[in-house]
């Protein structure tokens, strides 16, 4: 595969990011177990061996969790760490009594979040922080206070965010000392908000994603990372009897391309993703070791513009302007 724009960061990353928000049980208070721990064993070794040496973790997986049993693994694998790269993210904040969950881009929370999530994992440092969904009391002279002690103390390398719009990172970016590097948004068949937004110009059609904002990404070479990018399983055979036309429809392509082209349907589905010109990074959600495989055999192909179009077209359900 071609190099994505990260490469120019982190030369080695792998074009598939695993995710790690199913490791270590549920989302509450009990404890990691033994299954958990082993779970989080298989996942590193199906994920190493497909190639995939970028991982994607955030404060709030499973209430910590995901980290401590990560971490867990890499104690018991002394030299693991500088073979991969790790990625986290913070700023959100669950509820506590009478305070809802909400979003917390004050430099204090910014450093303790990183601190804890370094202690969880028994690492030293991250190969990226990103900041998790907009915070609107966010005062970017604190996030740039944060950024630099963290960078200046070695705790995190490069810095990126989730869920911003193109306005936002260029706002953001005009107060930091070190360049904004990854935005991580929903983009999927089951997602076209980021692609409909340039076809709809004239159009007199409206949708929820904010003008520019790919655009402003490619041009800052900033790495575009997807999540929810297998959407939900639903093109790689999931039953969708229940589903609108264009899901089955799409269920349907997804499936004739996985049999004419010898691979898996994850593949084409991620294939559509990573043939976009931004070279797309998908965040990969699965922690089963076939499907982490499946996902992988998309290295072996590339679609054509009429196999692209084809998908694309058939998710909208219906053609283009």
């Amino acid at each position: 595969m071609n190099r994505i724009p990260l490469s120019t960061f982190l030369p080695e990353a792998s074009r598939i990011v695993a995710g790690c928000m199913g490791l270590g049980g549920d989302w509450d208070n009990s404890p990691v177990s033994k299954d958990h721990r082993m779970q989080a064993h298989q996942f590193l070794d199906s994920a190493l061996h497909s190639g995939i040496n970028f991982f994607d973790h955030a404060d709030i997986y499973t209430r910590g969790k995901a980290e401590q049993v990560f971490g867990e693994v890499l104690v018991q694998r002394p030299g693991l760490r500088e073979k991969i790269y790790l990625q986290g993210k913070c700023g959100i904040r669950f509820a506590e009594g009478q305070v809802p969950n909400r979003y917390d881009f004050s430099r204090d929370w910014i450093v303790h979040s990183v601190e804890n999530s370094l202690a969880r994992l028994h690492t030293d440092y991250l190969d990226l922080l990103l900041l998790h969904r907009p915070d609107p009391l966010m005062a970017p002279e604190e996030v740039a206070e944060a950024f630099y002690q963290l960078h200046k103390a070695g705790k995190v390398n490069h810095f990126g965010v989730s869920n911003m719009n193109g306005h936002q990172i260029q706002y953001l970016q005009s107060f930091l000392h070190q360049p904004i590097v990854v935005n991580q948004l929903q983009m999927s068949l089951t997602h076209l908000d980021w692609l409909d937004e340039g076809v709809l110009v004239n159009q007199g059609q409206a949708v929820s994603f904010t003008p520019g904002t790919v655009e402003y990404c490619r041009s800052h070479n900033i790495q575009l990372q997807a999540w929810g990018c297998l959407s939900n399983g639903l093109f790689c055979g999931k039953d969708v009897q229940g589903e609108s036309d264009a899901i089955r429809a799409t269920a349907d392509l997804v499936s004739g391309f996985s049999q004419a082209l010898g691979v898996s349907r994850e593949a084409i589905v991620l294939a559509w993703l990573m043939r976009h010109p931004a070279g797309i990074q998908p965040v990969i959600g699965t922690t089963n070791a076939r499907r982490i495989k499946a996902c992988a055999e998309v290295e072996r192909i590339k679609l054509n513009r009429e196999q692209w179009y084809q998908l694309y077209v058939s998710a909208r359900g219906r053609m283009l302007p």
